[in-house]
């Protein structure tokens, strides 16, 4: 092995491809070399001009493609090197695994982060590929310092290699084997077009890479979260036919209303990562069968390069509990074990070209060929008399949080080797690590990090003894069912009782978000406030944070508080309408520019909120917050006083009351106005096709919205026989949808685009400057202003 030079160099490959001219495949890298190079990746430019790649740095078609392929092979240098590629799922790391393998090296995909470092320490590649969204930087640390055997193409952690330097060895032929496989039984159309739900680097979110560049299929590029509204607009603009998920996904979809969703190009769902319990995957087919989609239930390893056994769609209602049949060229054997305990099981075997070469423990293995011939998956399972095979049980503690494969007695041997006795339980969801007495400080959040887990996906237990079994053994099912003895780590912020306390929530999951939970504009400044008092900082961003995200920032309050600048405005407004009624002081535009605000919170909540069955019911809550009270308070002035009329206890007495403003039918008119506008979108939105339309494209639905206000607001169109336009719905409905635009605004050009709109439609509507620009100045504010620091003393 050559020595590796003391000071790297680095250079940069820049997003542009070459010119198309170029030829994509020079003469020295045949599409097929003798040693069995990846014949999906020697395609690519056979597909012309189709499209292969949608992203957010542009769509390329697979000519395109395979030019930046060629010119990031080109960028690697020659000889044969061990390629480390840390990206997520954009076109650059896409281009730096398709490079590596087509310039004839070893691609190593690999998370970033502290996960990875203990591995590129040990392994110490030849080159280094960091991707971003715009370039990658790549940095040489050796000449081809590696000894790489020639079948050797792909190296991937293990799925949760528990903190042991280890790596997949994985060959040209099973790599092309898998994606033929999976490719077959999925039935992919060169029509595909999948949505990326997981990452690169994950052998299950690489093999819907590799299967769909296969068969000539799109790919839609995004990093983005199915519990994200933007996932689903992303989806439904680019007409996605697929995409897939692990168990913690589809708790995911239960939240944000999946179920009701439409998303008419969807072809097919893919599930693997974990074991999903029977009774979610008999529900989501039979969801796919109401809605013309299909679930497909997948098993598989990292060391099997992804799949081994697929459960078809048409039995997976009817056969939930299996894991089905061996994928095309593979077959399981059920050996006999002594813990198997009934007749029939043993443990799962898998035979087949996808296996692994083997392990990788230190470079040297690099070299090594193949060492492995068959799969012991360590999961118990049987085949049934439909010839179906069931898992029923692990041989080993394995478990799956966030579908990574955590071995469970090695944990405990790392906490061993810390100086820590400790017994490690859980399931699917999260770690318990028990330890006698104190437990070292930061230990939860160490482990995670070197599992790769999320912070919130460990848990340290504190116990006086580890509970027993009569048998003398570990109660590991206690550990797990113990409840946390004094809730969060003192000193930690614990923002699910924030959440349960302000939306009135039995529980709160880490990954719940306000706006997935149905958070509204009311219950906005609330939680706001609280959460800032608690975290001490408040992202602007934090109605689309998680739980465990917002947990995880921490911090102390300080002698300032960043308040929103919706907050802001909101309590000005409230304070210039109190003003204008209390006192005999009287400044104008408050109640308008409230009602902006609550546009710019629909935009925000009920329109970001979860879709499905709970759509309308949600968006009714939130009506009925604000009409049920209105009504209430208004109601005994009528029936006891005789005062207003059955119009303003239904709320619509700014179209039925008397046309004078002694006669009181004003006295409501914000209130009116705002519910009647919220039950016109209700309405609106609980038609597909316009939901389809908004999710498309947020801020042009926006714009087309306003421009339809904007018609009564310069009166193109008649409406009524009275001229108080400063207090008709219908004419001041433009305010309340500027303000949705205003939300919909995310880049400098849009902004400026919605605040040419308020400075032309605001001035000479009122017929008094100091309204106008109360209105204007503060949607203007809302635009260009997301926060806004005060003394803390201030901020509640």
């Amino acid at each position: 092995m050559r020595p590796v030079p003391e000071s790297p160099r680095e250079s940069t490959l820049l997003l542009t491809p070459p010119p198309r001219a170029v030829s994509a495949y020079p003469e020295t890298a045949p599409a097929r070399t003798p040693d069995g190079r990846l014949p999906l990746v020697s395609a690519l430019a056979g597909f012309g001009d189709r499209l292969a790649v949608v992203a957010p740095e542009g769509r390329l078609s697979y000519a395109d493609l395979a030019a930046r392929v060629a010119e990031a092979a080109t960028r690697l240098g020659g000889g044969r090197r061990l390629v480390m590629i840390e990206g997520g799922n954009d076109v650059e790391t896409l281009s730096a695994y398709l490079g590596a393998l087509h310039g004839g090296h070893v691609a190593w995909l690999a998370p970033p982060g502290e996960h990875a470092d203990a591995l590129r320490e040990r392994f110490r590649p030849d080159v280094v590929a960091r991707c971003g969204p715009d370039a990658t930087r790549l940095t040489e640390l050796s000449e081809a310092a590696h000894d790489l055997h020639p079948d050797l193409a792909l190296l991937l952690g293990t799925s949760g290699s528990t903190g042991a330097p280890r790596l997949v060895r994985l060959s040209h032929a099973s790599v092309q084997a898998n994606a033929e496989a999976i490719a077959s039984y999925l039935g992919l159309a060169p029509d595909e077009r999948a949505l990326t739900t997981l990452p690169m680097h994950y052998c299950y979110g690489l093999s819907v890479v590799n299967s769909h560049l296969l068969r000539g299929a799109g790919l839609v590029l995004t990093g983005g979260s199915v519990a994200d509204a933007a996932f689903w607009s992303l989806a439904g603009r680019e007409g996605a036919t697929s995409f897939a998920g692990v168990p913690h996904t589809f708790e995911l979809l239960d939240r944000i209303g999946f179920a009701g969703m439409d998303l008419p190009a969807l072809r097919y769902v893919t599930q693997a990562g974990g074991r999903m319990p029977p009774e979610t995957v008999r529900r989501y087919a039979r969801l796919g069968e109401r809605r013309g989609w299909r679930l497909v239930v997948m098993y598989g390893q990292t060391e099997a390069t992804a799949r081994m056994a697929y459960l078809p769609p048409e039995l997976a209602a009817a056969r939930p509990q299996a894991i089905g049949r061996p994928i095309p060229g593979g077959a399981f054997e059920v050996r006999p074990v002594p813990e198997a305990g009934e007749p029939g099981v043993g443990e799962l075997v898998y035979r087949g070209p996808n296996v692994m070469l083997g392990y990788a423990r230190e470079p040297a293995d690099l070299a090594t060929g193949r060492t492995v011939h068959e799969l012991p998956t360590g999961d118990l399972g049987r085949r049934a008399a439909d010839g179906l095979y069931e898992v029923v049980g692990r041989r080993a503690r394995f478990v799956k949080p966030y579908g990574l494969r955590i071995d469970l007695d090695e944990v405990e041997r790392i906490c061993a080797r810390d100086g820590v006795v400790a017994r490690c339980a859980g399931d699917d969801r999260r770690l318990t690590v028990a330890v006698e007495g104190d437990a070292p400080p930061g230990m939860a959040a160490d482990l995670a990090a070197r599992l790769g887990l999320p912070p919130t996906a460990v848990r340290v237990l504190p116990v006086a003894t580890v509970p027993l079994l009569p048998t003398g053994k570990t109660d590991y099912r206690a550990l797990v069912d113990a409840p946390d003895p004094a809730g969060p780590a003192a000193g930690a912020p614990d923002v699910a009782a924030v959440f349960r306390s302000v939306l009135g929530r039995e529980r709160v999951a880490d990954d719940d978000t306000f706006v997935g939970l149905g958070g509204d504009s009311l219950s906005c400044v609330e939680m706001s406030l609280a959460l800032e008092e608690a975290l001490g900082r408040l992202p602007h961003d934090w109605p689309d944070r998680t739980v465990a995200e917002l947990a995880a920032l921490g911090g102390s309050p300080s002698g300032a508080a960043r308040v929103e600048m919706n907050v802001a405005l909101r309590a000005g407004a409230i304070a210039l309408v109190v003003a204008s009624h209390m006192t005999s002081f009287r400044p104008a535009g408050g109640a308008h520019l409230l009602l902006g605000l609550a546009g710019h919170s629909f935009a925000r909540f009920p329109l970001a909120a979860a879709e499905g069955s709970r759509r309308t019911g949600r968006r009714a809550a939130s009506i009925a917050r604000i009409a049920v009270p209105s009504s209430a308070w208004i109601a005994p002035w009528w029936a006891l006083a005789g005062m207003h009329g059955l119009g303003a206890v239904l709320l619509v007495n700014n179209y039925t009351g008397a046309q004078d403003l002694s006669g009181g039918r004003w006295r409501y008119w914000f209130i009116e106005a705002l519910v009647q506008i919220l039950i016109v979108l209700a309405l609106l939105f609980a038609i597909p096709a316009v939901r389809r339309a908004e999710r498309s494209n947020p801020l042009g639905f926006a714009l087309g919205a306003l421009a339809v206000t904007l018609v009564f607001r310069f009166e193109l169109v008649a409406f009524g026989a009275d001229d108080n336009l400063a207090f008709r719905p219908h004419a001041v409905a433009w305010i309340f949808v500027l303000g949705w635009a205003a939300q919909r605004a995310r880049t400098p050009a849009a902004r400026l685009v919605v605040s040419a709109v308020v400075l032309a439609a605001v001035p000479g509507f009122f017929g008094d400057p100091v309204r106008e620009a109360v209105v204007a100045g503060g949607l203007l504010l809302l635009l260009w202003v997301p926060v806004v620091v005060v003394p803390r003393w201030t901020g509640r």
